[in-house]
């Protein structure tokens, strides 16, 4: 090969890279998530836990990472909470498993809460999917419609705090 054809062929090469290389990064600042503002950024934070595969999920590891995930909520020390598996409902495409969570919140001068307040947590595992896939999981507060997920939704200590509150006043106005 010629000094001069080599030289080209190294100039042709180097700019073939630079032209691979710019395509590359366009590419991936294409693809990159758009920065989240900063006003946006500094709100509440939403919890979530890493939720156990399809494959490797039991009756018993749901109740442990729905603890789990509960001891995530912004929620004051002195609620007390149960999880308790409630049925099992094997569906042409998944598992479907429900669990109660009970919330109170005893006091000195009743120690013993009359009022509790409930979260129903659905999870589901696919059978149509692989192994690996995570369980999926949804949950309502007890007087609500509302279907909440985790990692989406902020549990607000509120939401539980009004249920209690609307069984008193329920109470009271019955006598018993």
């Amino acid at each position: 090969m010629e000094p001069d054809s080599e030289e080209a062929d190294r100039a042709l090469e180097l700019r073939a890279v630079e032209l691979v290389r710019a395509v590359l990064e366009s590419a991936e600042s294409a693809l990159r998530p758009a920065p989240v503002p900063e006003r946006e950024q500094s709100g509440p934070r939403i919890s979530d836990i890493e939720w156990v595969s399809c494959g490797e999920f039991t009756v018993e590891r749901g109740r442990t990472q729905i603890e789990e995930f509960i001891r995530t909520w912004e929620l004051d020390p002195s609620w007390l909470f149960t999880v308790r598996f409630l049925r099992e409902r094997d569906l042409p495409l998944h598992r479907e498993l429900v669990y109660r969570a009970v919330f109170s919140l005893p006091t000195r001068r009743s120690p013993v809460s009359a009022q509790t307040a409930a979260v129903v947590f659905t999870v589901l595992s696919h059978t149509n999917r692989p192994p690996s896939h995570p369980v999926q999981v949804h949950f309502t507060i007890e007087t609500s419609r509302t279907l909440h997920q985790p990692g989406l939704t902020r549990v607000r200590e509120q939401w539980l705090k009004d249920v209690i509150e609307s069984k008193a006043r329920l109470l009271d106005t019955v006598g018993f």
